[in-house]
Formats: structure tokens, C-alpha cells, sequence
């Protein structure tokens, strides 16, 4: 499984990598591959968001310094930005995908990195990772092909206040956390990099290496350090 961790990535630009790299691995020409990077703020809109999911207009929510995008993963609106680790798995599932168990191990190498890193947390009656009823970690995916897109948001050191326009995956009666306040100590991006990378291989039975630079070049990839949250 090829690893790249291009570091902080407007959504659009990471948007379009994901899909370029989603294609090519229906096609066979590269192998699974696994994106681990931050956004600047912004807000995607996934197939199932809802209007009232959404308390400021969007334009509003834009003029806040975040960006607004509708996307084609299911679920509906949530936040990505700094301090918070986002993994685009592209994986090939096989002729008959299951996709509930590929949501359940995302869930399980989540839970295992923050197990790693000293964070009790675990799964809830929706899908994600929770600590109690506050999500830590929301996951939202989309299967094209049997290649999988999209995938999760860890909050690590995100500032929580960017929740607070919308109603973060629709689910009204249930709020968010970062890790950091969890473990109440900083976990940064930094941090929890390497260790979920290393699960995610672990549950997906891979082994992690970089991507090639001249298959990066051909997809306008730069290879970036991830800053700290």
C-alpha cells in the first residue's frame, strides 16, 4: 500500500488527487493507497445533508474563513481543518465489497492508534468513534468500482468551535471531541500519524510504503511534512 502525506491540502486539490488515484486503481495501474494529510477550514456536504442540518446559510459559513464544498461521499455535513488528521484509504475491496465491514475497520484502526496513544475510546450506535456520545472521529465514504473514496476525519487538536454552524453529521443530540481534550494533554497531528497509518496497515493486512516519485509527479503531488496540530 503506497503511503503519501502530501501535509496541509486545500480540499479541492486533495478532492481531485483522491478521485485520479480512485480511478487508477480500478483500472489496476497503481495499488491501494493511502492519503493522510490536513485541510485548511471547510465544510463538505455529503449526499444525505440535510438544509437544517446547516444553521448559518452557506455563505455565511464561507465568509467565516471556511470553504464550503459538496461532495459525492455519503452522510452529510461535517468540518475539516487544522489539528484534525484526515485518511483517504483507496483501497481495492474485491468483486463483491463489503462495505460495512470495511467502515467497521476503519473504526477498529482508530480505536486501536488512540489505544496506542493513551485514548480510551469506541464505537457507538452510529458509525464512527466516539468517546461516550461526543465523536471523535467521523468516518463517511463512498464505493466506486469496488475502489473506495473519501473516509475519516480524527480530531486531534481542532479547534471545536468550528462545529458549532452546523449540526456535525446530522446527529443533533450528540456532540464532538478532540482527542486532546479526551486524553485531557495535546495530541497533535503529528502524533497520531504514524500510528494510524501503522493500524490502518495492520486491519488492511498491507505494508506501507511511499509512493513513487514519479508516480507522485504524474499526479501533481509534493511530498510535504505534516505539521504539528
Amino acid at each position: 500500500m503506497w503511503l503519501m502525506t502530501p501535509g496541509v491540502v486545500p480540499y479541492a486539490e486533495a478532492d481531485e488527487l483522491m478521485h485520479e488515484l480512485a480511478r487508477r486503481r480500478a483500472l489496476g495501474d497503481v495499488p491501494d493507497t493511502l492519503i493522510l494529510l490536513e485541510h485548511p477550514p471547510v465544510y463538505t456536504l455529503g449526499r444525505r445533508t440535510d438544509p437544517t442540518h446547516m444553521l448559518l446559510a452557506e455563505g455565511e459559513m464561507a465568509r467565516s474563513g471556511a470553504e464550503v464544498h459538496r461532495v459525492d461521499r455519503g452522510g452529510s455535513v461535517t468540518f475539516h481543518g487544522p489539528g484534525q488528521l484526515v485518511g483517504y484509504p483507496i483501497v481495492h475491496l474485491g468483486a463483491n465489497p463489503d462495505v460495512l465491514e470495511y467502515l467497521r475497520d476503519v473504526e477498529e484502526a482508530v480505536i486501536q492508534a488512540c489505544a496506542d496513544l493513551g485514548v480510551e475510546v469506541g464505537r457507538n450506535r452510529d458509525t464512527g468513534v466516539w468517546a461516550g456520545d461526543r465523536k471523535v472521529c467521523a468516518i463517511g465514504v463512498r464505493v466506486s468500482r469496488s475502489v473506495t473514496l473519501h473516509g475519516f476525519a480524527l480530531n486531534c487538536t481542532t479547534d471545536l468551535a468550528w462545529y458549532d454552524p452546523i449540526v456535525p453529521c446530522g446527529l443533533a443530540d450528540r456532540g464532538v471531541a478532540s482527542l486532546s481534550e479526551v486524553a485531557g494533554r495535546e495530541i497533535t497531528v503529528t502524533d497520531v500519524l504514524p500510528v494510524v497509518a501503522r493500524r490502518l496497515a495492520d486491519v488492511f493486512g498491507a505494508e506501507l510504503q511511499p509512493a513513487p516519485l514519479a508516480a507522485s509527479a504524474s499526479l501533481g503531488f509534493t511530498e510535504r511534512p505534516v505539521p504539528h496540530g
